[in-house]
């Protein structure tokens, strides 16, 4: 694949400038590729063939519309492979992870807008007034680097099947897998300007983006702060902002609970991509009678996960140098502060002197007034907390500035049900329930607003129209 191009108007074009990004590999430490970075004027380009595009897009039929997005599924499922190694390349997934988590799901997710397009057609009727739906306009799409696939066709689904066109941004670390993506559209001839791919830095794409004023709708996903720049260069031009930001998810193991499936779920979740998941349950507040065992079992567990790039391994390497040095950071932050590490630590793990790995890390003896407790640290990294009664777990649990993702595991559902209704978070999952791609994924607080996935994820691209009839009087 040539990354030396931008993809606007339903054409390789060259950049406005010359600067280039060097994408490492987190592995090998070595360069495997060299991506253009866009300019205000690729942006200004790729917004204008948006705009135009809008025009005979948000026109069509939704079952022309579905059409469209089927045949575009189809031609990803072609490129799995590429994307997959892609991915891994880039962000440091084992290969073989990579296939399943970072391509399969994205590629389900925009499976499931093909039939949500007709959600355009319905008309709400309310006393004389009739409600219409129709597409917001161009979107900016800004995807992060930890699930770059995954989250830009959450954004790209709602898009294309609601009717607007997109000028897509992703980390300049992952951009590689997006070039896959324009090049699928091209091969299938999706109109001209629908989809428009300009790589770039934050600093310059991003913030012409979140400015545009021919832009009505940016959807980001990254850091609360980055999503406090975005909002704040948005707001002169009143667009609309959906955010999914940071989070500090916590992980109740509560008395009673099947103890070793809560921590086989609790450790599994936060190390399937090296803990640089935004909603990891990287706090686990356990009731001080299952501390003991909780202990014993995590260290256990962490300790047997394979860590390398290869077809054994469950952990990769974090995504760059800087990544690493942050995550260390953090854990002999925690160390100052008091926490006892029962597992991992700030060496390289045995035999990977090359690469940036970094052991999976267990502290016990938190408090939630530590930083390791309120800080995002992005990585393998647990911090246990201690807890009397359900009543102090849940003020535990909501005692941080996020409110992105929770987990409960109960003595039973409905024990887990009236803990889960009381955390401050857009999703809670009990006793090791599933992900699921057909429900709203977003947070509360500090960690964004609107929806992704679902219904409610197109209905973030949709504007209400009420048209007031005037009965006939007989």
């Amino acid at each position: 694949m040539d990354y030396s191009k931008l993809f606007i108007n339903g054409e390789w074009v060259a950049s406005n400038g010359g600067h280039t990004f060097e994408v490492i590999n987190p592995a090998t430490e070595q360069p495997c590729a060299q991506v253009i970075m866009g300019t205000e004027q690729d942006v200004n380009q790729a917004v204008s063939a948006a705009n135009n595009a809008f025009k005979t897009w948000s026109k069509l039929s939704s079952d022309e519309r579905a059409h469209w997005l089927e045949k575009l599924v189809d031609r990803l499922k072609a490129y799995r492979d590429d994307m997959a190694l892609c991915i891994s390349q880039s962000m440091g997934i084992p290969l073989h992870l990579s296939a399943e988590i970072q391509v399969d799901d994205p590629i389900e997710i925009l499976q499931s807008y093909v039939a949500r397009t007709a959600l355009m057609d319905e008309i709400k009727r309310v006393g004389n007034a009739h409600i219409y739906k129709q597409p917001i306009g161009v979107c900016a799409l800004i995807s992060p680097w930890n699930y770059p696939l995954n989250q830009l066709m959450g954004k790209l689904g709602p898009a294309l099947a609601s009717g607007c066109t997109v000028v897509v941004k992703p980390a300049e670390q992952t951009s590689l897998q997006d070039y896959y993506v324009a090049k699928a559209c091209e091969d299938i001839g999706l109109p001209k300007g629908v989809f428009n791919l300009v790589p770039g830095t934050g600093e310059e794409v991003g913030n012409v983006l979140s400015k545009h004023k021919d832009i009505q709708l940016i959807s980001f996903t990254g850091s609360t702060r980055a999503g406090i720049q975005v909002a704040t260069n948005a707001a002169p031009t009143v667009k609309k902002v959906i955010q999914e930001l940071g989070g500090k998810s916590p992980l109740i193991i509560d008395e009673g609970c099947d103890v070793e499936a809560a921590v086989n779920y609790g450790i599994e979740d936060v190390m399937i991509n090296t803990g640089q998941t935004c909603t990891a349950y990287s706090r686990w507040l356990v009731h001080k009678n299952n501390i003991d065992e909780v202990t014993k079992l995590a260290k256990q567990k962490a300790e047997s996960l394979i860590i390398g790039s290869h077809d054994k391994a469950f952990i990769g390497p974090v995504v760059n140098a800087p990544q690493r040095t942050r995550i260390l950071g953090y854990i002999r932050k925690g160390i100052e502060e008091g926490a006892t590490i029962i597992t991992g630590g700030t060496e390289h793990p045995e035999g990977l002197e090359t690469g940036y790995y970094v052991k999976p890390t267990i502290f016990k003896n938190v408090n939630n007034h530590m930083t390791i407790a309120q800080e995002e640290i992005f990585g393998p990294v647990i911090c246990i907390i201690e807890y009397e009664t359900q009543a102090q777990a849940i003020q535990i649990a909501n005692d941080t500035p996020y409110g992105l993702a929770a987990a409960v595991y109960a003595k039973d559902e409905q024990t887990g049900l009236k803990i889960a209704r009381q955390i401050d978070a857009g999703m809670v999952y009990i006793n090791g329930a599933s992900y699921n791609i057909e429900a709203p994924f977003g947070g509360m607080k500090q960690s964004g607003n609107g929806r992704e996935f679902g219904d409610e994820g197109l209905n973030e691209y949709v504007e209400l129209k009420a048209i007031h009839l005037n009965p006939k009087i007989y």
